[in-house]
């Protein structure tokens, strides 16, 4: 059996219950792919009847903002319930009957809905995959967790992760929505992940928790400390960084460092380090886990930026992947190892693409 993880501080252990296309500016960042805090934006000053600051009336946006808004709301409140009140969650999820537990999830079908009917885009093959596929992911588990009691990593474990990560890598279900909302999909399958490894699984070892601590800032600004003197000659050897030699809005690298922790770091460190890496520690041990999930973060970034095999890509975030996973493991938290992966995009899209 492998070496089993450890250094677990008190913290990590009480928030359990044993049971990308990257930015290529700044500003591209937050003001073109950042839609998500324009709704927001423009939701909420309407909510309590007042226009927004400086709204004149000419924005424009491809997606009705209050069915967005009220997505996003209910998208959320899965990833914060877990992240600031894990353990209760997974205990309310584990008091429920078994097949009540297993059909939970089909409420994610909701965001998919509102936004749909609201844009008038609702399809009956789509409304099927959101309504059964998070189901399915929980059944999944409930039957890894009966076959694995000692939770060494079951082949169900990861027939649920591979197509839960293609799907995303792939983009298989962007076309279920409106432009610029297709982050709501990317949110709906996190949060399906979330209910069948932690409130189904009981998956332990995973470490997400949204209270970061001091020692989360500095393992991960450590990592990324570690990392960049090594990638940035690499990447320029390889033709892959520029420098950008003026910023024109420096006061959004603050929200894009926000928006990429949230909206890309947590979600891409929870399934590689959380989920993938975690699991894999159990059966290939400590060293080959971190190498095999680097490697597989790296292959995830095959097709950015390009429409080809974007080789360049893949062995950067390659090397970037040994150091997240390093973040992750040194007290299994993925507030850390997210410190360092958006901290990384930020530097990226403000200084170096």
């Amino acid at each position: 059996m492998a070496d089993q993880p450890h250094n677990r501080d008190q913290s990590q252990r009480t928030s359990e219950y044993n049971c990308s296309n990257h930015p290529e500016s700044v500003h591209h960042f937050v003001l073109h792919r950042g839609y998500l805090a324009e709704i927001i934006a423009l939701a909420l000053p309407a909510v309590i009847g007042v226009p927004g600051p400086g709204y004149d009336g000419r924005v424009h946006l491809p997606f009705p903002v209050f069915p967005a808004a009220i997505a996003l709301v209910l998208l959320l409140a899965p990833l914060l319930a877990f992240g600031y009140a894990g353990e209760r969650t997974i205990q309310a999820a584990q008091s429920l009957p078994a097949p009540w537990r297993l059909v939970l999830p089909a409420v994610l079908v909701l965001p998919y809905l509102i936004v749909a009917v609201g844009s008038h885009i609702l399809a009956l093959p789509w409304l099927l995959v959101y309504l059964l596929a998070p189901p399915l992911l929980a059944l999944l588990e409930w039957l890894a967790a009966r076959l694995d009691t000692g939770q060494r990593g079951h082949f169900l474990d990861f027939v649920a992760l591979i197509p839960l990560g293609l799907a995303v890598d792939l983009r298989w279900l962007e076309p279920a929505w409106p432009q610029r909302l297709a982050l709501l999909g990317k949110l709906t399958l996190l949060d399906a992940g979330f209910y069948a490894f932690l409130a189904v699984r009981c998956l332990t070892g995973v470490g997400f928790d949204l209270r970061l601590r001091a020692r989360d800032w500095a393992v991960g600004l450590r990592e990324f400390a570690f990392y960049i003197p090594i990638a940035i000659p690499l990447g320029f050897a390889l033709g892959f960084l520029h420098i950008h030699r003026h910023i024109d809005h420096p006061w959004l690298i603050l929200p894009a460092w926000l928006f990429s922790f949230i909206g890309v770091a947590v979600p891409e460190e929870i399934f590689f380090r959380g989920w993938m890496q975690n699991l894999l520690e159990r059966r290939v041990g400590r060293i080959a886990a971190l190498l095999v999930t680097a490697c597989l973060f790296g292959l995830s970034h095959f097709n950015k930026r390009t429409t080809s095999f974007n080789w360049r890509y893949v062995l950067l975030a390659s090397l970037a992947g040994i150091f997240y996973g390093r973040a992750w493991r040194q007290d299994r938290r993925v507030g850390a190892s997210a410190i360092t992966h958006a901290t990384v995009d930020t530097i990226w899209g403000a200084l170096l693409r």
